[in-house]
């Protein structure tokens, strides 16, 4: 595979506007009749998007966070779905660029320029908690370990040429062990049946006794020993898709309102876009994106200054940020998603036009993890000064 290498931030601005006018394109077609977007990922992965985080040493544009949270944002204001499927690639990048050693980072910084695709096998079904992982590296005589577990959520995981997979080794330490999709032992089911986001393969993976050499193991617990931004690195991107949603939907509202709609015959108007009632409550939820998008940014850049000055107050500063962010960009994907219903009028609810899917795109990501635990720890910061726990997904 051969990729194009993108050279700077704004380049991959522009890359991610090709791409998302593109990829709005298809997007309700693909999601109704669950058409996985395998020629859309190929686009991604030859677009050089993907490799945009890449350290400038290994090649890369090394790309700020405001920059690609804005991809991530433009992604999700096309297709909530295809959105998804990066996430994950770029938080196990991460890994490798905290945790990998000297040739570790030559060897996958090289496949990611290539236009290789991280998925993911980090969640199981059936545990105590999202953090009781039960899938196990079982060291060998020559050093290598024997891999045995089942995952579910993976989202990306069918289209990937790497799967990270999260797993306990000696002493119960969470490691990332990088698996090629097409190692032996090694099974991706396609069984996701989200009422969402249902084209991001999402599936169940099955690992069993999978062979992996010493090197394509890192310590991942590692990552959360002093400050770190693997949490907020991650949960930024979700917040972007979210509200990327909430901005593709009051765009598809507007555009449906004023080429469709009728006005209510209450309103003396000519047109629903001059209803008064209607406008009012177009201003509300432009004002819901308007928020979730300036929070977006400052959390961006909160992440981008926590990077260039890691401290444990700099880290802490940048996971309340990102806290923030998310709290509001679920709320507004939820509220404006649905809403849409509630401006568009009752032809809007037809099956066919598939406006729902922003609803469900909506209502399914944000599931991810509980909104609420944020507001705790926004509160505990701002009431006590407690800085929030380093578990990855703040």
């Amino acid at each position: 595979m051969t990729a194009h290498v993108i050279a700077d931030d704004a380049e991959a601005l522009a890359v991610a506007e090709v791409l998302a006018a593109g990829f709005r394109a298809g997007a309700a077609e693909r999601d109704a009749q669950r058409r996985l977007p395998r020629a859309e990922v190929d686009r991604l992965s030859a677009s050089g998007l993907l490799a945009v985080t890449v350290p400038a040493e290994h090649g890369g544009a090394d790309v700020r966070a405001v920059t690609l949270a804005e991809v991530f944002r433009l992604l999700g204001s096309a297709d909530g779905s295809l959105a998804q499927i990066p996430q994950s690639h770029f938080v196990y990048t991460n890994v490798i660029r905290r945790q990998g050693t000297v040739e570790q980072r030559k060897f996958f910084f090289a496949e990611l320029l290539a236009g290789r695709r991280f998925g993911n096998a980090q969640s199981e079904a059936g545990t105590r908690h999202v953090q009781d992982i039960r899938t196990r590296l079982e060291p060998r005589r020559d050093g290598s370990y024997l891999l045995t577990g089942v995952k579910h959520y993976c989202t990306g995981a069918l289209f990937a040429d790497w799967i990270p997979v999260l797993a306990r080794a000696e002493g119960d330490n969470l490691h990332v062990a990088y698996v090629p999709r097409d190692a032996p032992g090694v099974s991706v089911v396609d069984d996701w049946d989200g009422m969402g986001q249902r084209t991001t393969a999402s599936g169940t993976v099955r690992l069993d006794a999978v062979s992996v050499p010493a090197d394509r193991v890192l310590p991942h617990h590692l990552t959360f020993q002093g400050p770190q931004l693997h949490g907020a690195a991650a949960q930024l991107l979700h917040a972007a898709i979210d509200t990327g949603i909430a901005g593709g939907a009051l765009a598809q509202a507007a555009e449906f309102v004023r080429t469709r709609s009728r006005p209510w015959f209450e309103s003396g108007s000519e047109t629903a876009a001059e209803d008064p009632l209607l406008i009012q409550r177009f201003g509300e939820l432009a004002l819901q994106v308007r928020a979730a998008e300036a929070l977006l940014k400052e959390a961006a850049r909160t992440v981008d200054a926590a990077r260039d000055r890691l401290t444990d107050d700099s880290a802490a500063e940048a996971s309340i940020a990102v806290a923030a962010a998310k709290v509001r960009a679920a709320e507004a994907a939820v509220e404006v998603a649905s809403a849409l219903f509630e401006v568009a009028g009752t032809r809007s609810a037809l099956n066919s036009l598939n406006l729902h899917r922003h609803w469900r795109d909506a209502r399914t990501h944000t599931l991810h993890d509980p909104a609420r635990w944020k507001v705790q720890h926004i509160g505990r910061y701002v009431l006590s000064g407690t800085r929030p726990p380093r578990h990855g997904l703040l």
